[in-house]
C-alpha cells in the first residue's frame, strides 16, 4: 500500500518571496502591469510551493553582478567616447551682429554681400538677416542651393535667432555673438 503524501502547503514567507520576485520583474520591465497583478491574485491563492514554483518559472533571470558591472562600465565608456567627440569639435567663430541702424545683411559668395565667405558651399547670395522694429533678428534663406541652418535644422521660412543660436550658411558656421541680441 502506497501512501502519498499531499504537497505541503504554502508558507506566507514564501508566498512574500515568489510577489517579491514579480515585483522586481515588473519593476524592471520584464513582465506587464497586467501580469504581475494576475499573478499576485494566483500567488495569494496558491495551495503548495509547487504552484508558487510555478508563477516565477518563466520569469526573466536576473541580471548578475558579473553583468551589472560590464554595463555600468559600458555606460561610463560611452559617456567618455562622446565627451571626448563633443570636446574634439571644432570651435564655431562667433558671429557679432552689427550694431548700427541697417535693417538688412546679405549673406553669400558674390562681393556685392554684406557678409562675404569664399566656401564653395555658399551661394552667391545666400541668405539674409533682418533687423525686426523690436530690435531682434530675422533668418532667412534666399533660395540657396546647400541651405541655411539654425541649431542644425535647415530653415524653410523665416527664423527668429538669439544669442547662442548656430547658424550655417552651407558648411560656414556660426555661433551668434551673445551680446548683440536681444
Amino acid at each position: 500500500m502506497s501512501s502519498t503524501h499531499p504537497p505541503f502547503r504554502a508558507s506566507d514567507g514564501e508566498r512574500d518571496r515568489a510577489i517579491d520576485e514579480l515585483r522586481d520583474r515588473a519593476v524592471e520591465g520584464r513582465i506587464s502591469h497586467d501580469t504581475f497583478v494576475g499573478r499576485v491574485d494566483q500567488a495569494l491563492r496558491a495551495r503548495n510551493r509547487h504552484e508558487l514554483d510555478d508563477l516565477v518559472a518563466d520569469l526573466p533571470r536576473r541580471r548578475t553582478f558579473r553583468q551589472r558591472l560590464t554595463d555600468a562600465v559600458s555606460s561610463a565608456s560611452d559617456f567618455t567616447t562622446r565627451l571626448q567627440a563633443a570636446w574634439r569639435k571644432p570651435r564655431l567663430p562667433r558671429l557679432a551682429l552689427p550694431d548700427d541702424h541697417r535693417v538688412r545683411y546679405v549673406v553669400g559668395r558674390g562681393s556685392a554681400c554684406d557678409l562675404v565667405l569664399s566656401d564653395l558651399t555658399v551661394s552667391r547670395v545666400h541668405a539674409e538677416l533682418r533687423r525686426e522694429d523690436d530690435g531682434g533678428w530675422m533668418l532667412v534663406d534666399l533660395g540657396s542651393l546647400n541651405g541655411t541652418r539654425l541649431n542644425g535644422w535647415r530653415l524653410v521660412g523665416p527664423a527668429k535667432i538669439k544669442s547662442g543660436d548656430e547658424i550655417s550658411f552651407g558648411d560656414c558656421g556660426f555661433l551668434v555673438n551673445a551680446g548683440q541680441l536681444t
